[in-house]
């Protein structure tokens, strides 16, 4: 049985987190939710309703049941440090956890994290307190820069959001993973439950899946999928894979069988 993984002092039997865009209805992202086994679920603060007046069109909130999971705000939107502060202050002052996933990317087209306004950014959350979660490119460099200022996770891509292209970037995580000091959670472009055992096998913390889950024509079962892919991949690592060699390697016994 593996470790429950720990983040700022709190314990997650889970190493699948959640996303909750792109579901087709609240009801199916409950749903599936509960489905993954996840503890920990993110929600873009531009899709709550933190004004207390049950917003019908930002309720996502009403379907995520707090004593069940951490919710994970997340500033995806934010264009820059300002406003990703901004965001997160928000959330806090609405009573949700002071936590924060932060992304800043102003490129709409790919996506990709901008390295020095969020750097900026988890420098002045982390002085604020905040438990801060930055989404940034693998770059072994800025994550181990995030570290020394206090995040208590880094969280590098695989490759673009929404790509489902897998770990592109499984060299540099490797890196990552190396220096880590803190949790590393492999975030974005995970498209298959194959990725997410990798992203594991290579020993990542935990995974933070989203579109694949969302789009799936059954989200349920999907979620399961990577429930259980998450598990296994992380069991391989713990137990420890077998060499890659460039020969064959019998697995019986080829000498004196039939003397």
């Amino acid at each position: 049985m593996s470790k429950p993984l720990e983040i700022a002092g709190r314990k997650f039997d889970s190493r699948l987190f959640l996303g909750t865009g792109k579901f087709p209805s609240p009801e199916s992202m409950r749903d599936a939710l509960a489905a993954s086994g996840t503890g920990m679920v993110t929600v873009a603060l531009r899709r709550a309703d933190l004004s207390g007046k049950r917003d019908p069109f930002a309720n996502i909130l009403e379907f995520i049941d707090p004593d069940r999971y951490l919710i994970l705000p997340n500033t995806s939107g934010a264009m820059n440090a300002a406003e990703a502060v901004r965001l997160a202050r928000l959330a806090a002052a609405a009573g949700l956890p002071k936590w924060v996933k932060l992304e800043i990317h102003p490129d709409p087209r790919y996506l990709l994290p901008d390295p020095v306004e969020t750097f900026e950014a988890a420098r002045q959350l982390v002085a604020e307190g905040f438990v801060v979660l930055p989404y940034i490119n693998a770059d072994p460099v800025l994550a181990k820069r995030l570290q020394d200022v206090g995040t208590a996770t880094v969280m590098p891509l695989g490759s673009p959001i929404g790509s489902h292209r897998g770990l592109q970037t499984r060299d540099q995580i490797r890196i990552i993973l190396d220096q880590a000091t803190v949790p590393v959670v492999v975030d974005a472009g995970i498209g298959a439950p194959s990725h997410a055992a990798e992203a594991m096998e290579l020993g990542a913390d935990a995974v933070l899946v989203n579109t694949a889950i969302a789009v799936a024509s059954d989200p349920c079962r999907m979620a399961v999928a990577f429930r259980d892919a998450v598990t296994a991949g992380r069991t391989a690592f713990e137990l420890g894979l077998g060499p890659a060699t460039e020969h064959a390697s019998p697995t019986s016994p080829l000498t004196a069988f039939l003397n």
